[in-house]
């Protein structure tokens, strides 16, 4: 420790820095490894402190330590003199990995030799002073010197930045003169402009269109956030240049190869299991393959990892494929993990021939956890494996007494995982072709490497895998993607999986996957959630790295900003009270105009008849008129929404309970009348229709958490959170609907048509309420 001490502060470090590198095992060692080499050259006493700056932040910055010798000596020749020449130094060994390194193009790369003249400096300043000369003269030592520094440093790329300073700040007291009083005053800056606040807080930000096309002012869209280089991902076939990627002998031949079959363009895949239906989590991984490959004019794989025969069904094949569809996007081609089993099986046969996988007869209950105890099979002959393998796939064995495990310990300390193991169940696909299944482990890293996928993106959890992703491609010398990490989403209130939404269908809590309290993209389909608002949320949610937990009210949200436009309005009556105009006569019937989007009429309308007798809401009228109550009473009239008329009480007719049965007023024109408080929805003649009204089904936030429902999720149902109207009034415009047709139920709410309607009675769901509640969803 004391040596190292020494050593590092010989090159020119401070003690303090000193000991602080040596807290550092890796960079410690780096930097040893390179004084070392340098003294061959200099000897112990002839490294001086700019080459004492420079071979530490080589230690601290080079990913790759092979390199070390090679760039220490390229140091200590004085072929690489400044920062600037290091970072293009390590730039070119993270692009060169392979050995020989092309000393010519390194050099060249690098500016090795390259001489910058003072008359070079001084003409290349001149002519960037030339260029901007009128903005300098008009804002003199208030113009940002930074633009002539830049545009002189990227005319001469190798040159020294204080000698450029130093000449731009010659030419520049050379031109203008000494700086004056007005120069040395702090420039203004433009007043903004000041927003009211209640603007601020009704400002709506504008749609974001399908697949997050369009921009807002205030999130970008998805699109913007995927695109190009916003996400700092590795060009198509630069592979190597991603940290943690292992380079072999063969990877630059391999990179080649795939780069000659994709052409360069970006491919992506959505890989989920058929054993589910997607949720809310899935819509965000679903954006994040489709979205970056359409983002970059790549191309997105919908893959089914159906290696598990036991849990899959035909109905979630199809299921996923619609949701996939539903969002906005279309695959590139629909492949399965199964299309592979033949040559998974062969790639297996040959990592056993290599010494990379044996046959192990340990129990399932012993591989459970991260101690299971060392396999003694574990350094059987390879011939011996060879013909074990062979028998797993005759058949010879029964299920759990053997498996293929690879020889590798995972980033998360387990040990050995399983490929392959026994399973006697026919697949949906295969058939009974095959009694041995290859496990995610296996399966995932070589179907996208047969599928010459360039971005392999994963949840956060799966961080732990990369290396042995990355180990398994390297092992059988085939072409070896990279994992990218980005963080879930997760809703609060709600529960995502696919066990426990079992559980509550099982237990009657929920009818069906697509139940609209549920958060699977089916159960909000049901409930009327547009497709375009789920992606806009993704979108307003960021493409993150790190987990996410969100309210369910921002989802909310997006699905109000596009039913708004969208939507039609249309006026329904939740709970009726008949109302009798007994000054029209019995005969009468008008029809009344109503505009589809009130906020741009030219949209549309439809007409809806108005008759002697109406239907309003029971809450629009009371008895007693309470101060701030604005509807109807028997001293207060109130005005019919698009009618045109104004109605007061003239009698209120009651059961012998004293419960409200009937109103009978009177109307008068709205131009003749005073104009009244308010107006509300009617419907006249209309359709009788059940609602069904939702409210979240858990009573916590986390209803997972032991620390808030200890007795588990299961205790935690909102007894409320399902209320149906059977006998609701709608008007007659709605009578040609559609099976997910949404429709705003004017001052109620937005409402989806639910695939239980019928041709005699129509069934509506509660998507959103008008209003935001952060307290419902």
């Amino acid at each position: 420790m004391a040596d190292c001490l020494t050593l590092f502060t010989s090159i020119g470090l401070s003690e303090q820095k000193a000991k602080e590198t040596l807290k550092n095992d890796a960079l410690s060692s780096v930097l040893k490894d390179a004084i070392t080499q340098v003294h061959q050259t200099h000897g112990a006493s002839g490294v001086d402190k700019s080459m004492g700056v420079l071979l530490y932040n080589m230690a601290s910055r080079l990913k790759d330590t092979k390199r070390v010798a090679f760039l220490a000596d390229s140091i200590a020749q004085r072929k690489l003199c400044t920062e600037l020449q290091l970072t293009a130094a390590l730039d070119f060994v993270k692009s060169h990995p392979q050995d020989p390194i092309n000393q010519k193009a390194f050099e060249e790369a690098c500016g090795v030799g390259v001489v910058i003249t003072p008359e070079q400096v001084e003409d290349a300043v001149e002519s960037v002073i030339k260029k901007h000369k009128e903005q300098l003269l008009k804002e003199r030592y208030h113009f940002n010197m930074g633009v002539l520094m830049g545009e002189a440093r990227s005319a001469l790329k190798w040159a020294d930045g204080k000698v450029i300073k130093n000449e731009v700040d010659m030419q520049v007291l050379h031109l203008l003169g000494p700086k004056t009083e007005a120069d040395l005053e702090k420039k203004s800056k433009p007043q903004k402009s000041k927003v009211a606040e209640n603007d601020v807080k009704v400002k709506r930000e504008e749609e974001v269109a399908v697949n997050g096309e369009v921009s807002t002012g205030e999130v970008k869209s998805l699109m913007e956030q995927l695109r190009g280089e916003a996400l700092k991902f590795h060009k198509a076939g630069e592979n190597f240049k991603t940290e943690g990627y292992v380079v072999t002998p063969n990877t630059m031949a391999l990179l080649k190869k795939h780069l000659e079959i994709t052409g360069g363009q970006i491919r992506t895949r959505f890989p989920p299991e058929p054993n589910g239906i997607l949720h809310i989590g899935h819509a965000k991984a679903i954006n994040f393959n489709f979205g970056y490959a359409k983002a970059n004019s790549g191309i997105c794989f919908l893959r089914y990892d159906d290696t598990n025969p036991e849990k899959e069904e035909e109905k979630y094949f199809t299921a996923i494929k619609d949701m996939v569809e539903w969002l906005g996007y279309t695959p590139y081609a629909v492949t399965h993990a199964s299309d592979n089993f033949q040559q998974l099986y062969n790639l297996a046969v040959d990592l056993i021939r290599r010494g990379h996988a044996y046959v192990c007869h340990q129990k399932g209950e012993e591989l459970k956890g991260h101690n299971a105890p060392p396999s003694p099979w574990r350094d059987r002959p390879i011939e011996e494996s060879l013909v074990l393998f062979e028998r797993m796939r005759k058949g010879l064995f029964a299920e759990g007494e053997a498996t293929l495990r690879m020889k590798m310990v995972m980033e998360d300390g387990k040990m050995d995982p399983v490929a392959y193991r026994i399973k006697y169940t026919a697949h949906h696909r295969t058939g009974d072709e095959w009694c041995i299944y290859p496990t995610y482990d296996y399966t995932h890293c070589l179907c996208d490497s047969i599928e010459n996928i360039t971005h392999s993106l994963c949840t956060k959890e799966f961080q732990a895998r990369r290396s042995s992703y990355y180990w398994l491609c390297n092992a059988l010398d085939v072409y070896c993607p990279v994992q990218w990490e980005y963080g879930r989403l997760n809703l609060t209130y709600t529960v995502v999986s696919k066990r426990k939404i079992i559980k509550l269908v099982e237990t009657g809590v929920v009818r069906d996957w697509d139940d609209p309290r549920l958060f699977t993209l089916t159960a909000l389909r049901r409930r009327g959630f547009p497709p375009e608002a789920i992606n806009n949320f993704c979108a307003r949610v960021g493409v993150t790295v790190s987990q996410t937990t969100t309210e369910p009210h921002l989802l909310e949200s997006c699905v109000r900003d596009v039913l708004n436009d969208t939507a039609p309005r249309v006026m329904a009556v939740l709970e009726p009270l008949k109302v009798t105009i007994t000054n029209l006569p019995e005969s009468s019937q008008s029809d009344v105009r109503v505009p589809d989007f009130p906020a741009n009429e030219a949209k549309g309308s439809h007409t809806v008849p108005f008759t002697r007798t109406i239907f309003i809401e029971q809450s629009d009228f009371r008895e007693v008129l309470e101060k701030g109550y604005k509807r109807l009473t028997p001293e207060q009239p109130v005005g019919l929404r698009h009618a045109g008329f104004v109605i007061s009480v003239q009698k209120v007719l009651k059961d012998a309970q004293g419960k409200v049965l009937e109103l009978e007023v009177s109307c008068c024109s709205s131009d003749a009348a005073e104009k009244p408080k308010a107006f509300i929805h009617w419907v006249s003649r209309p359709l009788v229709c059940e609602v069904r009204l939702y409210e979240r089904l858990f009573q916590h936030k986390h209803p997972e958490d032991p620390s808030e429902v200890p007795n588990g999720f299961l205790s935690d149902i909102n007894p409320n959170s399902l209320h149906v109207i059977s006998s609701a009034l709608v008007d007659t415009s709605v009578k040609g609907a559609k099976v997910f047709d949404k429709f705003q139920f004017e001052r109620v709410g937005y409402f989806s048509l639910d695939p239980d309607s019928t041709a005699d009675k129509l069934v509506f769901n509660r998507t959103v309420t008008l209003k935001e509640d952060p307290g419902k969803i």
